[in-house]
């Protein structure tokens, strides 16, 4: 039975790829993401996807599902005191969001556990490297995209109804309040202020006294060689009762 066009971009949107690597290792490539779908399925991505040849929707190394329990809106109540009710009513803590996505990747047949080795290697090896150099995510999920997602963990999760070890991981994102986009506005819009000579603040007010409040004179001012200057300390009396300095 053929699949519907509708059906199979579905799987492929979210269960088969629904987790994009953007930044990161994924600057260097046009577009600047890359999906997961290209690290899982490496081995068969430029033999099989690229060339067009039919490659059977359920044979692909993993899926992926979303965990309940992600948030979509999640803020806190203030609970210091408030200056009115009124400002109480609104005074909300905005939280960040979480998403955790399963990734379900059960060895196929003889050669499964060598390609699950080989991918699961690869995978974590990539995924580290995209994560020590910044790079966040976007998760597609059927109700909402979480954009400029941040890796938390990936750990196992398998558990006992099958026999075979490690065939479920659980990868844990978090959407941060403030983006990297965020702040280069941010910083883009004080820098265009400084530029344009517009004042960006108060100009701060210095408290206390003047730093020549109370200052003496500065005694550079006052002559030091006794012949540039007549002190009066220094006046004799004329013997013949004039008022200059003896010859």
């Amino acid at each position: 039975m053929g699949v519907s066009a509708g059906y199979a971009a579905f799987k492929l949107s979210f269960q088969l790829s629904p987790i994009v690597l953007t930044g990161g290792i994924a600057a260097a490539i046009p577009g600047g993401m890359i999906p997961i779908i290209s690290l899982t399925q490496a081995i068969d991505f430029f033999g099989g996807l690229l060339s067009g040849s039919d490659i059977d929707l359920d044979d692909f190394f993993a899926n992926f599902v979303p965990l309940p329990g992600s948030s979509l809106i999640d803020q806190q109540l203030g609970k210091y005191p408030f200056a009115n009710q009124a400002v109480a009513a609104n005074a909300v803590i905005r939280q960040p969001l979480v998403i955790s996505m399963r990734m379900i990747c059960p060895a196929r047949d003889e050669s499964g556990y060598a390609l699950k080795l080989a991918t699961m290697t690869a995978l974590q090896a990539t995924l580290a490297q995209h994560n020590g150099s910044g790079g966040t995510y976007t998760i597609a999920t059927p109700s909402y995209f979480y954009t400029n997602c941040v890796m938390i963990g990936m750990r196992d999760t398998s558990n006992s109804a099958s026999m075979q070890a490690q065939n479920t991981y659980q990868l844990d994102f978090e959407q941060p309040l403030l983006t990297l986009q965020d702040a280069l506005a941010a910083q883009n819009s004080l820098l265009s202020q400084i530029t344009a000579g517009t004042s960006v603040g108060a100009t701060p007010a210095w408290s206390g006294l003047s730093p020549t409040v109370g200052n003496p004179s500065s005694l550079g001012a006052v002559g030091t060689i006794p012949a540039a200057s007549n002190p009066a300390g220094t006046q004799a009396a004329s013997p013949l009762g004039g008022s200059g300095a003896s010859p």
